[in-house]
Formats: structure tokens, sequence, C-alpha cells
């Protein structure tokens, strides 16, 4: 399985999920790379780091999980989670067999997945007038922003999510009402 996840709570709804369809199995081991969002009036350049973790599952170490992030690495990949299922079948496959076939199965995985450039988004907090909402759809939607929630009083309060590059533009453009 390799999937897009944007952050470790995505992460492990997309494992539980995994799990639960091969009940049987004996490891799911995983590897992921994400780059979180940078909290809203946090610097958009400064912002987090790559985060990167794996599991071996209970194999031995670095057998199942170090082979997946290194395929993840090495393809420069960012907010992906791959994960592999291995039902024992009774022969013990060594460490350098156990690390080619999680390997060989992640490398399966990523081949077949349809990828994405990566666009680092920075959510940012704004308040604008009723007579606004329509432009600042429009805009968003131009530059494959979204809403990530809001509160509707005398003005909207809102949480949307941008192309970083975009951040101070847009900023600009929906200046707090009144202003």
């Amino acid at each position: 399985m390799a999937v897009t996840c944007a952050s470790e709570r995505e992460i492990g709804a997309a494992l539980r999920a995994f799990a639960a369809q091969h009940q049987g199995a004996h490891h799911l081991a995983y590897a992921f790379r994400i780059k979180p969002e940078p909290d809203p009036g946090v610097d958009s350049m400064q912002g987090p780091a790559i985060v990167q973790r794996f599991s071996d599952a209970g194999e031995p170490s670095g057998t199942a999980g170090m082979p997946i992030l290194k395929l993840i690495e090495g393809r420069d990949l960012i907010n992906v989670c791959v994960a592999v299922i291995r039902y024992y079948g009774g022969i013990n496959l060594g460490t350098g067999g156990l690390a080619r076939a999680y390997g060989g199965t992640a490398k399966l995985a990523l081949d077949s997945a349809k990828m994405a450039s990566f666009v680092a988004m920075q959510s940012v907090s704004l308040t604008i007038d009723y007579k606004q909402m329509d432009l600042l759809n429009r805009a968003l939607l131009n530059c494959n922003g979204s809403i990530v929630s809001k509160s509707f009083d005398a003005q909207i309060d809102l949480v949307v999510s941008l192309p970083v590059n975009e951040v101070k533009s847009f900023l600009n453009r929906f200046k707090p009402y009144g202003e």
C-alpha cells in the first residue's frame, strides 16, 4: 500500500484501515516521510522539517521498515506512507531475504501509485466581510487552496490552506475587513 498522507494522524488512520483488511497478517511494516504544514503565523520558509519514521513490525532490526524508507528517500518522496503486509508461510527468509522482500514489495506499490508534485501548504487565519466570500472562494479555487474551517458572526472567521508561495499575495488581497 502506498498512500498520500500529510500528517501522522492521517498515517495512523491509513495503517489502521490497512491492518483491518489483513487481520490474519503476521507483520505490517511501514515507513513514511511527511513535511507537516506550518502553523498559522509561523514563517513558512522556516517551516517544520521533514518527519520520517519506520517500523520493522517485529522483524529483525532494519530488515523491513528501513528498506521501505530507503526507497522513499531514494525517490525523494514527501507526504507518503508505504506499508507492506507479510503473512508468515513457515519459511525463514533470513535478513537479506526479508530486506529484499519488503523493499521489492514497496517498490511495486510505489511503481503502481499515481505521483503528484509536492506543494508546500500553509494554514492562514483571516477575517472577512460576507461580501468577500464569493471572491475568496474563487481565489482559493484559482490557487488550489481550501477552507479548513469557518465561523460566522458579524464577519466570517476563516482558516484557509494555501500553497506557501501564494500566502503573501492572498493576505494582501484579503486584508481584514474595515482596514
